[in-house]
């Protein structure tokens, strides 16, 4: 297939979440749809307004870590101008504490990822793993994101949500109240989103802590076409 637009992979930060294999998962694909890639490491690259003109999907996974102004605005003024983003998990949804207009511009901010029962502790990453569904709204039925997906279960991180209500959610996640837990009530989050932002598109999906995750078939589904939906 002959490339026709354009896709930047920005990746780094927390090591955890393997950014440089999760990316590597979906280059291949984003090739095979027609896309020229290019891969960053940091985010100078969202400064480069030149080049940023002419990106059409940005594909994030960039846990935590910093942005600098001149970066951040570079990065809003593509998405403005039509740049569409895509990410998941703490790549996109736990980026840039430091910068409160990226959470405005994502619509959607990682809160916590609550922890097993004390009786199931082990000392490791899994205590913060949970089985857990993935619930697909009406909405989700007819959209190009996840048209044909139904419910789904998941072991791994259930993410904590804070969101605004100028995302267009497709699923959620519901985080139960538990005896020993601070909270009285259920709560139930954003799993998957989009949200449109000036002439551009956003897509978000919490899943994919691991590769092992992102491999899933329904989040790889709801990921690729997520990239595709997002793009220019």
């Amino acid at each position: 297939m002959t490339a026709t637009k354009n896709a930047l992979v920005v990746r780094g930060g927390w090591d955890g979440h393997q950014p440089v294999e999760a990316t590597d998962l979906f280059i291949p694909f984003l090739s095979e749809q027609g896309f020229t890639l290019r891969v960053e490491e940091s985010t100078a690259v969202y400064a480069d307004a030149a080049y940023m003109a002419g990106v059409d999907l940005i594909v994030q996974c960039n846990t935590m870590t910093t942005i600098e102004k001149a970066e951040f605005e570079g990065l809003r003024a593509a998405i403005e101008a039509g740049t569409g983003m895509a990410g998941w998990h703490g790549g996109i949804a736990d980026s840039y504490r430091n910068n409160s207009d990226y959470l405005h511009l994502i619509g959607g901010q990682f809160a916590c990822h609550p922890v097993k029962d004390h009786g199931e502790l082990h000392g490791d990453a899994t205590d913060n793993f949970r089985t857990y569904t993935v619930n697909m709204l009406p909405a989700a039925a007819d959209h190009p994101v996840t048209a044909g997906i139904g419910d789904f279960e998941l072991f791994t991180e259930q993410y904590w949500v804070l969101s605004d209500d100028y995302i267009d959610v497709l699923a959620t996640t519901t985080l139960p109240a538990r005896d020993k837990d601070a909270w009285h009530r259920d709560v139930v989050s954003p799993a998957v989103w989009t949200r449109s932002w000036g002439e551009g598109r956003i897509f978000v999906a919490t899943p994919g802590h691991s590769v092992e995750i992102l491999k899933d078939n329904n989040v790889r589904t709801i990921i690729e076409r997520g990239m595709l939906w997002a793009s220019r």
